[in-house]
């Protein structure tokens, strides 16, 4: 079994599925519920300046709050609950997290069959540009804007010294785990 399918089986069984685990980093108080303020944190904890982690407090938490919360009233708090975050999920996008929020490593594996044409394990940022503007479905404004958030936020934080957005940061963005581990390396070097 491949490294891809191992993660895809193991995180889409019981418990959370990928995609809540990829947003279960923002909810600081782990209450299963995401508020403006703890993605404004989670945000500062990743690295993140004080401009780009209260927009995307505000984008995020106000796109996504009423998709998470079907049936209920209308919350000016715009929490997003983690348990239902499967159908906030937007058009446009790379389709690697399915209807039900789990990984499909095939669309994972799309990403860089397709777009990776400078080195077959990064991207560059026009290869981005690439990517965001082949998954485009037509009149889906919304989705782009979605799609060129998570992207460029993605892209500015994670790329490496050579400009480059690596394969395993990428999927590691994908798991959940990598704003852990950018959590871990920033403590660290304040430590320092």
């Amino acid at each position: 079994m491949t490294e891809l399918s191992t993660l895809s089986s193991s995180l889409s069984g019981e418990g959370n599925n990928v995609l809540q685990k990829h947003v279960a980093f923002f909810d600081r108080n782990k209450d299963g519920v995401v508020y403006p303020w703890e993605t404004f944190k989670g945000f500062r904890a990743i690295g993140a300046n004080f401009l780009l982690s209260a927009v995307a407090a505000v984008f995020i938490n106000v796109g996504l709050s009423s998709k998470t919360r079907p049936g209920k009233f209308p919350n000016l708090m715009f929490p997003i609950e983690i348990k239902n975050i499967q159908l906030a999920k937007h058009g446009s996008d790379s389709g690697v997290y399915d209807q039900q929020g789990r990984f499909v490593a095939t669309k994972f594996e799309e990403i860089f069959r397709k777009h990776a044409l400078t080195y077959p394990d990064a991207l560059t940022e026009e290869e981005v540009k690439g990517l965001l503007k082949a998954n485009r479905e037509p009149k889906d404004y919304g989705g782009w804007v979605g799609a060129w958030a998570e992207w460029t936020i993605l892209y500015s934080l994670c790329k490496d010294e050579n400009g480059l957005l690596q394969k395993q940061t990428v999927k590691a963005v994908y798991d959940g785990s990598l704003f852990e581990d950018m959590e871990k390396e920033r403590a660290s070097k304040n430590k320092k």
